[in-house]
């Protein structure tokens, strides 16, 4: 899976005019599932999340993790973290993971985080979305279980 987490200070994804999912402190995670991933992917990544000292302490260092701070997740789907832009320069998407088995990883790793106790909000699979976001610090990362 692939992963873009934005360090935010509010988020929100709205489809057709309303607001879906919404969030203040915390993260917004963008989430791709590739062809290889597994549940075993997904609770991975989520736990490696779980545990990035992303969030300032009282020192003002990076030394907590969301959990730490009681901060949120908004999760939205991203197919397009697997573009591939080796040739020409319209990007292909072939190494994204199939809708279906997409979703399912999707939902997988949604379901993966609440478990860990960080209050979730999430986008709508496969939906038009508008994502609007305050990004804190800023404090942008890019994971892939691939390459760890």
């Amino acid at each position: 899976m692939r992963a873009l987490l934005q360090r935010v200070s509010n988020a929100s994804v709205t489809v057709d005019g309303q607001i879906i999912g919404q969030i203040e402190h915390g993260l917004l995670i963008f989430v791709c599932a590739m062809p290889d991933d597994t549940h075993a992917t997904a609770q991975g990544l989520a736990q490696k999340i779980a545990k990035l000292r992303l969030f300032k302490d009282d020192a003002g260092k990076m030394n907590r993790s969301l959990p730490d701070t009681g901060g949120s997740a908004l999760i939205v789907s991203q197919f397009t973290l697997a573009a591939d832009t080796s040739r020409g320069t319209r990007p292909g998407f072939s190494r994204a993971a199939k809708p279906d088995q997409a979703k399912a990883l999707y939902e997988d790793f949604i379901t993966c985080v609440d478990a860990l106790g960080i209050h979730v909000q999430t986008g709508s699979f496969g939906a038009d979305m508008s994502v609007a976001l305050t990004n804190d610090g800023p404090v942008t990362l890019w994971l892939d279980t691939e390459n760890p």
